[in-house]
């Protein structure tokens, strides 16, 4: 096993939000990428191949919410888990792309760093 950092994007468009989360999971020992959308996380997932997980909010401007972009990521990037949140509505697991967990806000900071570890072990 090396010794890499695991590689996490945030997806969150609200600003204070991703900001806490993305400083909790890199205190955590984490490697963080983060969007605020979409758009940018196609992007970012697009540029660092390294990325092995993804947390993102399903409450989302600009059209594409946290579901269709999980859809989306689980379509392009099969090994990549995926971890859904949303503090508006609950989302049953048969909703989800297969390897996803659904987690409601507010989400405690400890389940998330454990699921991450589990969901990436291999």
């Amino acid at each position: 096993m090396d010794n890499d950092p695991i590689a996490v994007l945030v997806v969150e468009d609200e600003v204070l939000i991703r900001m806490s989360i993305v400083a909790e999971l890199e205190d955590a020992g984490f490697e963080v990428f983060e969007a605020s959308n979409a758009a940018e996380a196609i992007e970012v997932l697009i540029a660092n191949t390294r990325i092995r997980l993804m947390f993102t909010d399903i409450d989302m401007p600009g059209g594409v919410d946290g579901l269709k972009l999980a859809a989306s990521v689980r379509d392009r990037w099969p090994p990549i888990k995926i971890i859904v949140t949303s503090g508006h509505r609950s989302v049953d697991v048969d909703a989800l792309p297969v390897e996803a967990r659904f987690m409601a806000k507010p989400y405690d900071l400890d389940s998330v760093i454990l699921s991450i570890r589990e969901m990436t072990m291999n």
